[in-house]
Protein backbone atom coordinates (compact mmCIF):
# COMPACT_ATOMS: atom_id res chain seq x y z
CA UNK A 1 0.00 0.00 0.00
CA UNK A 2 1.13 3.34 -1.18
CA UNK A 3 1.80 5.65 1.96
CA UNK A 4 -0.16 8.68 2.66
CA UNK A 5 2.08 11.89 2.69
CA UNK A 6 1.42 13.63 5.32
CA UNK A 7 2.93 17.53 6.69
CA UNK A 8 2.50 18.75 9.88
CA UNK A 9 3.72 22.23 11.99
CA UNK A 10 6.63 21.63 13.98
CA UNK A 11 5.23 23.80 16.71
CA UNK A 12 4.26 23.07 20.33
CA UNK A 13 0.76 23.45 19.48
CA UNK A 14 0.66 20.19 17.67
CA UNK A 15 3.17 17.99 19.26
CA UNK A 16 0.30 16.29 20.54
CA UNK A 17 -0.89 15.62 17.17
CA UNK A 18 2.38 14.46 16.26
CA UNK A 19 2.37 12.72 18.76
CA UNK A 20 -0.59 10.47 18.29
CA UNK A 21 0.70 10.15 14.55
CA UNK A 22 3.77 8.37 15.81
CA UNK A 23 2.65 6.49 18.72
CA UNK A 24 -0.05 4.80 16.84
CA UNK A 25 -0.61 1.96 14.01
CA UNK A 26 -1.72 5.20 11.38
CA UNK A 27 2.44 5.51 11.78
CA UNK A 28 2.83 2.32 8.90
CA UNK A 29 0.18 3.85 6.52
CA UNK A 30 1.94 7.73 6.52
CA UNK A 31 4.98 9.25 5.45
CA UNK A 32 5.35 12.38 7.67
CA UNK A 33 6.92 15.55 7.38
CA UNK A 34 7.13 18.23 10.25
CA UNK A 35 7.14 21.70 8.95
CA UNK A 36 6.77 25.26 10.02
CA UNK A 37 3.45 26.44 8.84
CA UNK A 38 3.90 28.19 5.87
CA UNK A 39 5.80 25.57 4.46
CA UNK A 40 3.26 23.14 5.08
CA UNK A 41 0.90 25.06 3.17
CA UNK A 42 2.89 25.22 0.17
CA UNK A 43 4.07 21.52 0.31
CA UNK A 44 -0.69 20.87 0.01
CA UNK A 45 -0.49 23.66 -2.80
CA UNK A 46 1.95 22.06 -5.04
CA UNK A 47 0.41 18.18 -3.99
CA UNK A 48 3.89 17.80 -2.60
CA UNK A 49 1.95 15.94 0.63
CA UNK A 50 -1.51 14.64 0.58
CA UNK A 51 -2.81 15.83 3.72
CA UNK A 52 -1.71 18.62 5.81
CA UNK A 53 -2.17 20.61 9.14
CA UNK A 54 -2.58 23.61 6.73
CA UNK A 55 -3.06 27.34 7.82
CA UNK A 56 -6.96 28.45 6.94
CA UNK A 57 -5.68 31.21 5.06
CA UNK A 58 -3.72 28.55 2.49
CA UNK A 59 -7.29 27.19 1.80
CA UNK A 60 -8.20 29.39 -0.50
CA UNK A 61 -5.54 28.19 -2.45
CA UNK A 62 -6.12 24.69 -2.95
CA UNK A 63 -9.07 23.64 -5.30
CA UNK A 64 -11.74 21.26 -3.81
CA UNK A 65 -9.73 20.89 -0.79
CA UNK A 66 -11.51 18.64 2.29
CA UNK A 67 -10.85 19.80 5.91
CA UNK A 68 -10.38 15.40 7.09
CA UNK A 69 -10.50 15.87 10.57
CA UNK A 70 -12.99 17.17 13.98
CA UNK A 71 -9.70 18.32 14.87
CA UNK A 72 -7.94 21.82 14.64
CA UNK A 73 -4.83 24.02 15.82
CA UNK A 74 -7.67 26.66 17.64
CA UNK A 75 -8.55 28.92 20.20
CA UNK A 76 -11.47 30.44 22.29
CA UNK A 77 -9.87 33.54 22.87
CA UNK A 78 -6.04 34.26 23.49
CA UNK A 79 -4.37 31.41 22.53
CA UNK A 80 -0.66 33.07 23.90
CA UNK A 81 1.07 32.32 20.91
CA UNK A 82 0.09 34.47 17.96
CA UNK A 83 1.14 38.01 18.13
CA UNK A 84 1.49 41.64 17.31
CA UNK A 85 4.31 43.10 19.59
CA UNK A 86 5.04 46.56 19.83
CA UNK A 87 6.35 49.39 21.69
CA UNK A 88 3.57 51.82 20.15
CA UNK A 89 -0.02 51.30 20.55
CA UNK A 90 -1.72 50.12 17.55
CA UNK A 91 -3.30 53.39 16.44
CA UNK A 92 0.06 54.68 16.67
CA UNK A 93 1.81 52.20 13.67
CA UNK A 94 3.35 53.93 11.27
CA UNK A 95 5.01 50.57 10.02
CA UNK A 96 4.65 46.60 10.45
CA UNK A 97 6.31 43.68 9.68
CA UNK A 98 4.81 40.47 8.95
CA UNK A 99 6.31 36.98 10.04
CA UNK A 100 7.49 35.11 7.19
CA UNK A 101 6.59 31.55 8.71
CA UNK A 102 2.77 32.41 8.77
CA UNK A 103 0.13 32.95 6.48
CA UNK A 104 -3.08 33.05 8.62
CA UNK A 105 -1.70 34.82 10.56
CA UNK A 106 -0.45 37.86 8.92
CA UNK A 107 -3.89 37.86 6.85
CA UNK A 108 -5.67 38.16 10.68
CA UNK A 109 -3.36 41.22 11.14
CA UNK A 110 -4.32 42.90 8.28
CA UNK A 111 -7.87 42.06 8.58
CA UNK A 112 -8.12 43.19 12.25
CA UNK A 113 -6.09 46.45 11.42
CA UNK A 114 -8.48 46.89 8.26
CA UNK A 115 -11.72 46.02 10.19
CA UNK A 116 -11.12 46.28 14.03
CA UNK A 117 -8.78 48.82 14.72
CA UNK A 118 -9.26 51.22 11.20
CA UNK A 119 -5.77 51.88 10.80
CA UNK A 120 -3.34 51.58 8.04
CA UNK A 121 0.57 51.27 8.90
CA UNK A 122 2.86 50.28 6.29
CA UNK A 123 3.18 46.68 5.42
CA UNK A 124 7.06 46.48 5.12
CA UNK A 125 10.36 43.94 5.03
CA UNK A 126 12.86 45.12 7.80
CA UNK A 127 13.95 45.11 11.43
CA UNK A 128 12.69 48.44 12.71
CA UNK A 129 9.23 48.12 11.59
CA UNK A 130 7.57 50.18 15.00
CA UNK A 131 5.84 46.23 15.21
CA UNK A 132 5.69 42.94 14.40
CA UNK A 133 3.63 40.11 13.78
CA UNK A 134 5.06 36.43 15.31
CA UNK A 135 3.78 33.58 16.20
CA UNK A 136 4.45 29.95 17.18
CA UNK A 137 7.39 28.72 19.87
CA UNK A 138 9.48 32.03 19.10
CA UNK A 139 6.64 33.94 21.13
CA UNK A 140 7.26 32.03 24.28
CA UNK A 141 8.07 33.99 27.65
CA UNK A 142 8.09 37.37 25.55
CA UNK A 143 5.24 39.45 26.21
CA UNK A 144 7.15 41.29 28.98
CA UNK A 145 10.05 42.63 25.68
CA UNK A 146 7.06 45.16 24.68
CA UNK A 147 4.95 48.13 26.19
CA UNK A 148 2.06 46.50 23.91
CA UNK A 149 1.80 42.76 22.75
CA UNK A 150 -1.66 41.83 21.20
CA UNK A 151 -2.84 38.45 20.97
CA UNK A 152 -4.59 37.75 17.75
CA UNK A 153 -7.04 35.04 18.72
CA UNK A 154 -8.00 37.32 21.30
CA UNK A 155 -8.51 40.52 19.41
CA UNK A 156 -10.32 38.11 16.93
CA UNK A 157 -13.13 37.16 19.47
CA UNK A 158 -13.62 40.69 21.01
CA UNK A 159 -14.19 41.61 17.13
CA UNK A 160 -16.37 38.97 15.95
CA UNK A 161 -17.33 36.98 19.48
CA UNK A 162 -16.12 34.07 17.98
CA UNK A 163 -13.53 31.48 18.62
CA UNK A 164 -10.75 31.09 16.09
CA UNK A 165 -8.99 28.14 14.18
CA UNK A 166 -5.54 28.47 12.89
CA UNK A 167 -4.80 25.37 11.15
CA UNK A 168 -6.88 22.57 9.79
CA UNK A 169 -6.12 19.09 8.78
CA UNK A 170 -7.28 19.16 4.97
CA UNK A 171 -6.58 17.03 1.97
CA UNK A 172 -6.18 17.94 -1.67
CA UNK A 173 -7.99 14.71 -2.89
CA UNK A 174 -9.96 12.17 -2.17
CA UNK A 175 -8.55 10.36 1.26
CA UNK A 176 -10.27 6.27 2.23
CA UNK A 177 -13.01 7.20 4.62
CA UNK A 178 -11.15 3.92 6.86
CA UNK A 179 -8.23 6.15 6.78
CA UNK A 180 -9.69 9.17 7.96
CA UNK A 181 -11.35 7.56 10.85
CA UNK A 182 -7.99 5.82 11.85
CA UNK A 183 -5.80 9.24 11.40
CA UNK A 184 -8.93 11.19 13.45
CA UNK A 185 -8.34 8.10 16.16
CA UNK A 186 -4.29 9.10 16.33
CA UNK A 187 -5.09 12.34 16.77
CA UNK A 188 -7.83 11.78 19.61
CA UNK A 189 -4.72 9.34 21.13
CA UNK A 190 -2.14 12.32 20.99
CA UNK A 191 -4.70 14.76 22.61
CA UNK A 192 -5.77 12.27 25.31
CA UNK A 193 -2.01 11.93 25.87
CA UNK A 194 -1.17 15.77 26.46
CA UNK A 195 -0.09 14.84 29.78
CA UNK A 196 2.93 12.53 28.49
CA UNK A 197 3.57 15.67 25.75
CA UNK A 198 4.12 18.01 28.21
CA UNK A 199 6.75 15.79 30.23
CA UNK A 200 8.80 15.80 27.18
CA UNK A 201 8.98 19.35 26.29
CA UNK A 202 11.66 21.61 28.05
CA UNK A 203 10.71 24.35 30.56
CA UNK A 204 10.32 27.62 28.93
CA UNK A 205 11.28 31.17 31.08
CA UNK A 206 8.29 33.43 31.82
CA UNK A 207 5.81 30.59 29.94
CA UNK A 208 3.48 28.32 31.07
CA UNK A 209 3.65 25.18 28.88
CA UNK A 210 0.53 23.26 30.55
CA UNK A 211 -1.67 26.19 30.47
CA UNK A 212 -0.78 26.70 26.66
CA UNK A 213 -1.57 22.61 26.30
CA UNK A 214 -4.13 22.17 28.61
CA UNK A 215 -5.93 25.55 28.07
CA UNK A 216 -5.27 27.98 26.02
CA UNK A 217 -5.11 26.15 22.50
CA UNK A 218 -8.27 24.74 21.46
CA UNK A 219 -8.15 21.64 19.17
CA UNK A 220 -11.82 20.90 18.54
CA UNK A 221 -13.09 22.11 14.90
CA UNK A 222 -16.44 22.79 16.13
CA UNK A 223 -19.41 25.05 14.36
CA UNK A 224 -18.36 28.27 15.64
CA UNK A 225 -14.58 27.74 14.55
CA UNK A 226 -16.21 26.43 10.86
CA UNK A 227 -18.39 29.62 11.34
CA UNK A 228 -15.00 31.59 11.97
CA UNK A 229 -13.19 30.09 8.98
CA UNK A 230 -16.21 31.54 6.93
CA UNK A 231 -16.12 34.56 8.24
CA UNK A 232 -12.32 34.94 7.91
CA UNK A 233 -12.10 33.99 4.11
CA UNK A 234 -15.27 36.28 3.52
CA UNK A 235 -12.74 39.22 4.86
CA UNK A 236 -9.39 38.30 3.28
CA UNK A 237 -11.04 38.16 0.18
CA UNK A 238 -12.43 41.77 0.92
CA UNK A 239 -9.19 43.11 2.05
Amino acid sequence: MKKIKVSAVSYTNSKPFVFGLMHTDIINKIDLSLDIPSECALKLINNQVDIGLVPVAALLQIPNYEIISEYCIGANGAVDSVFIFSNKPIAELETLKLDSQSRTSNYLAKVLIKNYWKCNPEIVSHENADAFVQIGDRTFGKKDQFLYHYDLAEEWFKYTALPFAFAVWASNKTIDESFKIDFNAALEFGLKQRDQVLKELQAVDNFDLNDYLMKKVDFDLNEGKLKAIKKFHELIRDL
